[in-house]
């Protein structure tokens, strides 16, 4: 069974609680996932389009990924 790409990054971004986006390539990369920079970001926009996860810049090229901000079972 292949385990979709969104669900994965989520799990790794809830279990850390927040993150930046090089720690998370770098755990991906250390669990046998290689993703591109394009991938990695159009699944962090969609994972913060459904309210999962919040992305803010950190710098110029670093970012801060937070998660669990909504909980999607209260509605």
């Amino acid at each position: 069974m292949n385990y979709p790409l969104r669900n994965l990054i989520y799990e790794k971004i809830k279990q850390a609680g927040n993150m930046t986006d090089s720690d998370l390539t770098n755990a991906l990369t250390k669990d046998g996932v290689s993703i591109t920079e394009a991938e990695l970001d159009k699944t962090l926009l969609d994972l913060e389009i459904y309210g999962l996860v919040r992305v803010s810049w950190v710098t110029k090229d670093k970012r801060r990924i937070e998660a669990g901000l909504v909980d999607p079972t209260s509605h």
